[in-house]
Order: structure tokens, then sequence, then C-alpha cells
């Protein structure tokens, strides 16, 4: 593992993974990216032909193009004609020519600045290349940082002005790869309001493939990653590498075929809404990302990401410490809450086992419904009998921890706030607002704002005891244009970036004891960026149990389990109208992080034991679930009638299998298990009936359910 420069080669090491740089006079060829490669001879990379007009840099060399060469950075004018990372308006031009003045190797970690980083370790090493265009007097640095534990290297981009008049960042992404032709596919996880995260696998052809967002937030349609993947790829063979942004706002990814089939790939700040002034001396960082590499199939792809996002993105206290079995009052109550319904509700929850209450929307200011009071961070003693703190106190009372509900980002026109600060909502001069939900969002690019939020959320949460927050961001951004250039308008969706970045990291470092929970409309921010500072995320408003088999599906092709909140909802559904049998609502809620989000005190005696059992048996499972390495065994792709997934932490399996309709006349499916010892004996809990780890892998597991639709089954297996 780690960071050696033997001659003109760069290697970047991590545990399985190698990338091989090559200084070739100045410019930097990437040689090898996937495997590791502990010698590189260079036998089948150079590249020295002369293609159909290719640009040459030299007159006597024919042989040697950039449209033609495997690249770290890409840019434009000097006959590379393929998708560039870097646009640098400078003089008259955004030409650039970049190259190589030194190197450096780093212990740990070189942080982007003001923006969300792995966490440092001991045993990482950083690779810093430096390099100058001296015409256009600009500085680039590429960092390279590799892990010991993991198959995973991060990567941000530097750019500065040594000259002495201003310049224009017009587009930088964060990496920027060239990979041999080759015959593949790209996966991505795209969706909608309420069907986040469905994978979509498609085979890449001539052309150029991007999934963005230029809605100021990731957002539910698509997810800041690609995994570009061998055609034959499955979940256990064939080569994957994922990459993914460490940010939460406007970005893009691209994937583009040339006309020698040889295929880039790129990821960053989204260029639209974007354009960065740098002043003289002045520097710009990109957000960081990740590239993840797996030579053994999709599912140790995702064991690779979830491992990494884990133990080097997630704040420590949080990522491997079991995650609380909560209740939402939001589906139980909606606006319309007194403290006796509440209390009630946590009463319920206490006796079946519950041990986190979270009060959602509603508890401040004047709010009583969706159009009013965002900004106004006040407590609504009014409506909740007196002091929060007294709220609390009952509800700890009742063996529960306390949770609340925010959306700092966000104001009402209706609100105190806006009367007395109306320039702080995001707007453009002489137009009028474009509503979402009735509200606007707060402009964070201005550090007034930032200060404003930051006080009035800390006086809440030092004042009174809170154990968790749910904080929501429900609308996109619209009418950019605080602002009195245009230069700086086109700055302010990377600067409210940075100004949600300081906000959080203030909060979450100075309430280091609190867990936080990001939602965006569900899963309308679900990212690397966010998941730096809040460890857990509601994937999705969708709460239907079958809607949640895709959405759940895709979210663990590269996040962990334990960033993913699950809960069990009312039937008929409040979103699908779907009915669905609460054991099955249950199981599929497990495959996350287990939460309720139902009126607890009006359901049948019936349903109230069978929450409590699925509260105490998951309270059994819950490591296997939150920690276990994550196997996908019948993927719920669109027309599926099947879905089965299971986790396997040390000594314990569980697996979960659900099918959507009833068939007949079809013989039933038999599981094959991963990831188990041989000869290893393996007891189902259920039945006490033991099975070989070999039975299980090979032989397999066949489901029998009944007639009905929507049904499902889970394994409980402990090796003996």
């Amino acid at each position: 593992m780690g960071i050696r420069i033997e001659g003109n080669l760069f290697y970047i090491q991590s545990k399985e993974m190698s990338m091989i740089i090559e200084n070739k006079e100045g410019d930097l060829l990437l040689r090898h990216i996937g495997g590791k490669i502990a010698k590189y001879h260079g036998s089948n990379a150079i590249l020295e032909k002369d293609h159909a007009f290719s640009g040459n840099p030299t007159p006597d060399n024919r042989t040697f193009s950039y449209d033609t060469q495997r690249q770290v950075f890409g840019v434009h004018g000097f006959g590379d004609f393929r998708q560039p990372s870097l646009k640098i308006a400078h003089a008259n031009n955004e030409l650039t020519q970049f190259k190589l003045t030194s190197s450096e190797i780093l212990h740990g970690a070189k942080e982007a600045t003001r923006l969300p980083n792995p966490h440092t370790t001991e045993d990482a090493e950083t690779l810093v290349l430096t390099l100058e265009d001296k015409v256009a007097a600009l500085e680039l640095k590429l960092y390279y940082t590799a892990y010991a534990d993991c198959n995973t290297i991060s990567t941000h981009t530097e750019v500065r002005n040594l000259s002495d008049k201003a310049v224009v960042i017009n587009r930088a992404l964060s990496t920027m790869l060239d990979v041999p032709a080759g015959n593949y596919d790209m996966v991505t996880l795209q969706g909608a309001y309420a069907r986040e995260k469905t994978v979509r696998r498609q085979k890449v052809e001539q052309g150029i493939f991007t999934v963005a967002s230029n809605r100021g937030a990731s957002g539910h349609s698509h997810t800041p990653a690609m995994i570009l993947c061998e055609h034959t790829a499955t979940e256990d063979a064939g080569s994957a590498l994922a990459l993914q942004l460490l940010y939460s706002g406007n970005f893009q990814a691209f994937v583009q075929k040339n006309q020698l089939n040889e295929v880039r790939l790129g990821i960053g700040i989204n260029d639209d809404n974007f354009a960065w002034q740098l002043s003289a001396g002045d520097s710009f960082e990109t957000p960081v990302a990740l590239m993840t590499f797996s030579n053994q199939g999709l599912g140790k792809l995702t064991q690779e990401s979830q491992l990494f996002i884990q133990d080097h993105i997630m704040p420590k206290q949080f990522a491997h410490a079991e995650r609380p079995i909560l209740i939402n009052n939001w589906e139980a109550t909606y606006f319309d809450f007194k403290k006796e319904k509440l209390l009630d509700l946590a009463d319920e929850a206490s006796k079946l086992g519950i041990e986190l209450f979270v009060l959602d929307d509603g508890w401040f200011g004047n709010r009583f419904d969706d159009n009013r009071a965002l900004g106004d961070w006040v407590v609504n003693e009014e409506k909740i009998g007196g002091p929060l703190n007294d709220l609390i106190a009952e509800v700890h009372a009742k063996g529960l921890k306390f949770g609340l509900w925010f959306e700092p980002e966000m104001i009402s026109v209706d609100s105190d706030l806006y009367r007395a600060h109306p320039d702080w909502a995001i707007q453009a001069e002489g137009r009028g607002h474009t509503y979402s939900r009735n509200q606007l969002v707060l402009n964070l690019a201005n550090p007034d704002v930032v200060a404003y939020i930051k006080a009035a959320i800390d006086k809440i949460l030092t004042e009174n005891a809170i154990d968790y927050v749910k904080w929501d961001y429900n609308r996109n951004i619209t009418n950019i244009g605080n602002g009195d250039t245009y230069l700086a308008t086109q700055m302010q969706s990377h600067a409210y970036m940075l100004g949600l970045y300081d906000l959080v990291s203030y909060l979450t470092e100075k309430h280091s004891n609190i867990l936080f929970e990001s939602c965006s409309g569900g899963g309308g921010r679900n990212d690397l960026g966010m998941m730096r500072y809040f460890p857990q995320v509601w994937a999705s408003d969708n709460t239907d149990a079958i809607s949640r088999l895709l959405i759940q599906y895709g979210s663990s092709y590269l996040f962990p389990t334990i960033s993913m909140g699950s809960h069990v909802s009312a039937s008929p559904n409040h979103q699908m109208g779907r009915t669905t049998p609460i054991e099955t609502r249950g199981n599929v809620a497990m495959m996350g992080n287990l939460g309720y989000e139902l009126d607890l005190t009006s359901l049948p005696e019936n349903d109230k034991e069978v929450i409590a059992a699925q509260v105490a048996h998951y309270k059994d499972i819950r490591p296997v679930i939150q920690f276990g390495k994550h196997y996908r065994l019948i993927n719920p792709e669109q027309g599926s009638n099947e879905a089965a997934v299971e986790f396997v932490h040390e000594d314990k399996v569980v697996v979960t299998y659900v099918r959507t309709l009833s068939t007949i006349e079809t013989i039933e499916t038999t599981l094959k298990l991963k990831g188990l010892e041989e000869e290893s004996l393996y007891r189902l809990q259920e039945t006490g009936q033991v099975f070989s780890g070999a039975e299980l892998m090979y032989a397999g597991l066949t489901v029998v359910l009944p007639q009905g639709d929507y049904l499902s089954k889970q394994y409980y297996f402990v090796k003996q």
C-alpha cells in the first residue's frame, strides 16, 4: 500500500487497487487504474500511433496526440477533442496547457478547504502533483490519497492564480480518467421524488452520457456517482470502477466513448450556474471525489464502498454505533397535535420497546400548516403545552430518547424572519418569487444568514436535551441572483454549499452527541457530502414496502445500510394506497434502520403485538443489518416479482425474501447464500434446523410461501 515514485512513474496503491501515472515530458498520462500492480513495465499502454489527423503538440512527432493519450485531467484547444475537466478564462481565451513541475508525498491526507473530506488516518498517504501553465500564470495541483484498508482512492484538484489579474474558472471537475477501449456498461442511480435511487444500467456507446443536477441539491432524480463495469460483470464476477462525489449541490458526471472507442469518465461541480472568479494569488479547490474498484463483481464493489463510507466518511462517533429504533409522529398527526397526543404516542412506543421519539414539523412559531413560519425557530409553547424541555423530560421518563425536526435552510414569506429580512431569501432583483411548497430558500452564500441559523439552532440544541435531529430540505433553488454582478450570481450556488458545510460542521461538532439525519423531501439530497456530517439519511418519503424494495436496492449499491432510515407505516400506505401485511412492512424496514411512522394509539392489539415482536427481534439482528456484509441475492429490477438480501456479521446471518405478487404452477425459489464458511454449521433460529455453510451456498434454501400478494419471509441463522 501507499505512494511511491519510481523514475517517471507514480504509483498510488490502496489495499487491492493501483493507479499508475506516467510523467511524459511534463504531461501526466494514466497508465493503469484497477487491480493492484506492483511493478509496471508499460508493455501495452504506449498508444504512440498517428491516428487520423490527430492534433500533435510538436511538429516532429505525429505519433503523440492529447486526443489519443489516456490522461488524468483534460484541457481543450490543443488537440484533445474530448470533454475537458478544466476551463479557465484568462487574458482573452480559455487555453491552458499544464506541465508537471514537482511532486511530493504527504503523510495522511490533504483536505479540501471548507468542503467535506474523508477522515484522515495514520495509514493514508497522499501524492501531490504540481503543474504550471506559465503562459496563463496558473498552477494546478492534483491530490491523490490512498488508504491501506480499502479499495478506494480519494482525489481533488486545486487551481491557483499566479498572475496579477483575476481569472474565471468555468469548469473544474474533481477528477477525470481515461480508460482503455472495452465493452462497458454504465450504472447510475436515478429516479424521482418517492422513487429515488433507481438502478439504471446501460451499454456505453459512442457519444456522451451525463447525469447531473442544477437544482441546488444533488436531487431526487440523480445521484452524484457513476459505476463503469465490464458488460459481462455480475454481482460476483467482473471488474467495476465507481466514481462518487462528496458534494451536495449542483454536480455533473459523464462517460464519453470517442471515435477510437476509448472511454473518459469525469465527475465534479456542474457548469450550470457556475463561474468562479479567482483573484490574483487566490486558489480554488474542488470537492473530493472517490474512486473505488472491484475485480470481483458489483457485490464486492458494494462492500468496498460501504466499508469506506462507514470507516472514512461518517462521523466517527456514529459510524459503528447501533442506531435507535424510532417512532416519528408525522404520519400519525401531521400538523394536528397537542402535548397529550404526543405523550400518548410516546407511551405506546415505550410499551412496544421503541427507543426514540421524533417530533416532526409543526412545533415552532405560528406553524399550523406548510404555508408559514419557516425561519422562526422559536418553540410554540402553547401548542406543545409548555417549554420544550418539559416535553422532552416526560418522553425521557418513558425510557425514550427525543428527536426534533428542523428545516433550517428555508423561509416562509409569512414569517417574522422574512418580515425582518426579506433580502435574505434567494431572489433575482426585479423579479417575483418562485414558490415551492409556498416556501423560499435562505441565501447561505450570505455569512449573516449562516450566522443567524447557527445561533437559532444552536440555542435550541443547547437549551434542550435533544438526542436526534431530522434536518429537512424540501425544495430546490430557483431565482439565483443575489449579487450585483453576473459573476456574483454565478458564484452563488457553490458559495451556498460552502455556507451550508460551514453551518452543519459547526453544529455537528458542537453537538457531537446528537445523531443527525438528513432529509430532503425524502432522498433529494442523499449524497456523501451530507453523510460526512449526518450519518443517517431518510432515503425516501415513500414508505410503501414494495416501493421501498427498489429504493433500498439502489441505495445499497454504494451506501452502507447503517445510513438508511427505513420505516413501517400505515396500511393502506399514505403515498401508494397499497395494502401490505404488517409482517412484510416490518421485514422490508428491517433491511435498514428500523423505525415506525404511524399512529400507534389507534392500532388493533394484534398489530401492536406484531410490532413488539418486530422490535425485539430487530434488537437481536441489528448488528448484523447495520454492520454486516451486504449481499444482493435477487435484485428487484423493474418488472421483477422477487427480491432477496443477505447480511453476514461475525457468526450471524439474516436473509430476507419478498415476493410481490402471487404465482401459480411455478416452482418455489431457491436462494443460494453467500459469504459463509463451508464447513461451519448454521442453526436456523426459527426452527432449530442446522445446515452446513456449503449446503446453504451451493444447494440453497428453498422459500415456501402461501398464496397471497406482498408476502415475505426472513431467515435468521447463528453459526454453531
